[in-house]
């Protein structure tokens, strides 16, 4: 053995003595999961956000956490600094923040049989982004530009029109949307946007709705005379306001009828036009 030898005994026997690995734990713990989950969500919600407002609004909710671990949590999940984040603003972060003002419009048609044979006609709709609420501006067998300034006219009604406060109102290019029909609009404060051509996915919420009142309603039916196009409309409107579920928004109903909720009778049926259109409640106990 050599001096060499007996010096490296001696400084392990050392180490050991001073060795605290068996008593240490796996390191500063992980932050918990519900609140990692959280330092995402506040981040996604807020865009222009930085660490310090996140470790702000943490602290409001009785949260002490530092900068440094905010970071890495955003880090770890793919979500860059304040200033990059607010540069790549979402389509449909954009719109979101615009709903309230923003009203689509479109036409369906449907045929009709009639004393002059089988007949088209037009029905002219306008949609609320922000509620899904659908107004049926008019059903006519000839649209023409009188008919569409009087349509103008009724929509920008203070008390009762639909565009009544709106700022846009997304349309495609349709040629019975005249310049009359958009100047009187645009005379209330409304701006029209039309649509680049053959561009329907650009107007979604509108062309889901004339599927929608086609698949569930009128392509089921057989009409003879204007009446009955108009009593279906009606019926399906009442229906897709009151009683049917949208997936748009979380499977809830536009307009639920007051004192439904949570009532513990009988269930009972609805139905509109001979049961094609079915609605189920209860009976208030």
């Amino acid at each position: 053995m050599t001096p060499e030898t007996l010096l490296a005994w001696h400084r392990k026997l050392i180490a050991q003595k001073y060795d605290g690995s068996a008593r240490r734990g796996a390191g500063r713990p992980r932050t918990e999961g519900e609140l990692e989950a959280l330092i995402v969500r506040l981040a996604g919600e807020n865009r222009d956000w930085g660490y310090r407002r996140i470790q702000g609004a943490l602290s409001n909710l009785g949260h002490e956490i530092g900068e440094s671990t905010i970071a890495a949590i955003l880090k770890r999940h793919g979500l860059e600094p304040a200033p990059e984040r607010t540069r790549k603003t979402t389509w449909k972060e954009f719109l979101t923040r615009h709903w309230d003002m923003i009203v689509a419009t479109d036409f369906f048609t449907v045929e009709v049989w009639t004393k002059r044979g089988l007949q088209r006609f037009m029905d002219l709709f306008f949609i609320d982004l922000a509620t899904r609420k659908v107004e049926i501006a008019g059903i006519a067998p000839v649209v023409n530009g009188l008919w569409m300034n009087q349509v103008a006219r009724n929509l920008i009604d203070a008390v009762d029109g639909v565009l009544a406060g709106k700022k846009f109102l997304i349309h495609d290019r349709d040629p019975l949307f005249t310049a009359e029909f958009l100047r009187t609009l645009e005379a209330a404060g409304v701006k029209s946007v039309k649509l680049p051509p053959r561009s329907p996915n650009l107007n979604p919420h509108a062309e889901r709705f004339v599927r929608t009142i086609k698949e569930s309603c009128l392509d089921r039916m057989i009409f003879f005379g204007e009446t009955s196009l108009r009593t279906a409309v009606q019926d399906f409107v009442e229906h897709y306001h009151s009683e049917r579920n949208h997936q748009g928004l979380e499977n809830r109903i536009i307009r639920p009828e007051a004192g439904r909720l949570g009532a513990t009778g009988a269930i009972q049926r609805r139905q509109r036009l001979g049961g094609m259109l079915n609605y189920y409640y209860r009976d208030a106990a």
